[in-house]
């Protein structure tokens, strides 16, 4: 019979178990990080109905939907973890407290063409907070804060959280008398960074039917730069003019007035009129994330305020305020850039121990009590040489193997041998335990990403 090429699909990613244990590390701080904010762990079906996943479709959504029948159900995988979460809140509103504050990290979908750094599966983590009617303001501050806690747990400084708000836009246009248009505007000046000043120009005339004074004029105002203080004082110089100008600028003052009180220096963050975030349903305050020293990754860390998002699902406002980081790109151009730390431990076990004895018994119940003290432990048993024995332990990267012969057992003791250093002990088992603790809390100290 002819073997088929096994092969993976473009556009997925499959990763070998030392790459893979960095990813998990990844996600591990990143669970203990939003659990520190008070967020639950959520996970929703990777399949959804077509009639509930698609409510909101249309435009790029539709286009990139994986979506198929079984029997006389239309189904779809999900393309992100918001919209799933509009219809798991609006379906258990009797059974959630609100404001509800949940984290979820799984794969989404996307049938998009794949390319460097581009995914068709990918995991996103996300945290949203869901208000029930009303939604504080403090909650959009506090998101820079969890931004930040994140990055920096995961070893990144040379960071900045860029933020604006969609009302101080809405609201600009208004005054221009562009409200009509100002969707299409915000998509396209979203394009900033991707294609620059000039084309974003010729794409606000061409493609918006605005006339170059026009184009000129929003051009002026989202290159309002500087400190902070500097942007909000010259954001002061249009108030007056626009209600909702007003209150988007109010908003955001509140944002900044309270970063210091939520440990975000100044330095990481920066009021950023550029920032529109092309999706429709963002209707206050936006964020982006980007590395300082690779600008050419993009934003790593979206997101922003939303108030109806749960509108196809209920007649009760459920606004909210979320952010997600799309982690399998981000570990794949982390990786590319050289920035995981390959230094901290991926083996899958603590210990390997091998039994030099016919009874495996001692041996078993060694590993037993190892793994009873908290230590990974695994028992190799098979009828190998012992070069190939140890041989395994090195490919895997096993920072500890322990022997136990017939002399180790008769006296009650155990011989371990660091394979890093070469270093070689046989002592009592708790002198033997507190040893591989203290070389693995040594092993295990950094970070698991290094800026470069």
């Amino acid at each position: 019979m002819e073997k088929l090429k096994p092969r993976t699909l473009s556009g997925f990613m499959e990763l070998l178990p030392r790459p893979q244990q960095q990813m998990e590390r990844m996600m591990e701080i990143l669970r203990r990080t939003y659990s520190l904010y008070g967020f639950t762990p959520l996970d929703t079906p990777i399949i959804e109905s077509s009639e509930v996943l698609l409510a909101k479709g249309g435009g790029d959504t539709e286009k990139q939907i994986y979506r198929f029948t079984k029997g006389d159900s239309d189904l779809s995988l999900r393309f992100d973890l918001t919209v799933p979460l509009a219809k798991y809140v609006a379906l258990h509103y009797n059974e959630l407290s609100f404001p509800f504050r949940r984290y979820q990290i799984g794969k989404v979908y996307r049938g998009e063409r794949a390319q460097r750094g581009r995914f068709r599966e990918f995991y996103q983590a996300d945290i949203d907070v869901i208000g029930d009617g009303k939604l504080d303001i403090i909650n959009e501050a506090e998101i820079p804060a969890i931004i930040y806690q994140t990055f920096t747990t995961l070893g990144l400084r040379r960071f900045q959280i860029r933020v604006n708000n969609r009302k101080i836009l809405n609201g600009f246009y208004a005054m221009m008398g562009l409200s009509a248009r100002c969707a299409d505007i915000m998509r396209t000046v979203d394009k900033l960074d991707k294609i620059g000043v000039g084309k974003v120009g010729l794409c606000l005339t061409e493609e918006c039917g605005l006339t170059p004074q026009q184009a000129g004029e929003i051009l002026s105002f989202i290159a309002i730069s500087g400190a902070n203080a500097d942007v909000l004082a010259a954001l002061e110089t249009y108030a007056g003019r626009n209600e909702l100008f007003d209150a988007g600028l109010s908003e955001l003052k509140t944002v900044v007035k309270y970063l210091a009180a939520f440990g975000v220096p100044e330095e990481n963050f920066a009021v950023d009129l550029t920032i529109a975030r092309g999706l429709d349903y963002y209707t206050g305050t936006v964020y982006e994330t980007t590395l300082l020293d690779h600008p050419e990754i993009g934003s790593v860390c979206s997101g922003g305020r939303y108030d109806n998002l749960a509108e196809y699902y209920t007649d009760k406002q459920l606004p909210g305020v979320g952010i997600s980081i799309g982690l399998t790109r981000l570990f794949y151009v982390l990786g590319e850039q050289g920035m995981l730390n390959d230094d901290l431990p991926t083996a899958p076990a603590d210990v390997l121990v091998l039994p030099m004895t016919e009874d495996l018994a001692p041996a078993i119940a060694l590993s037993t009590a190892l793994r009873g003290a908290g230590v990974r432990t695994q028992l190799y048993t098979e009828a190998k040489k012992f070069k190939a024995k140890m041989n395994y332990a090195d490919r895997q990267g096993i920072p500890y193997v322990i022997f136990l012969g017939d002399d180790e057992v008769a006296k009650g003791l155990v011989a371990c041998k660091d394979m890093a250093s070469g270093q070689q002990t046989t002592l009592p088992f708790d002198e033997t335990l507190a040893r591989i603790r203290a070389g693995l809390a040594e092993k295990n100290t950094g970070a698991v990403i290094l800026e470069r």
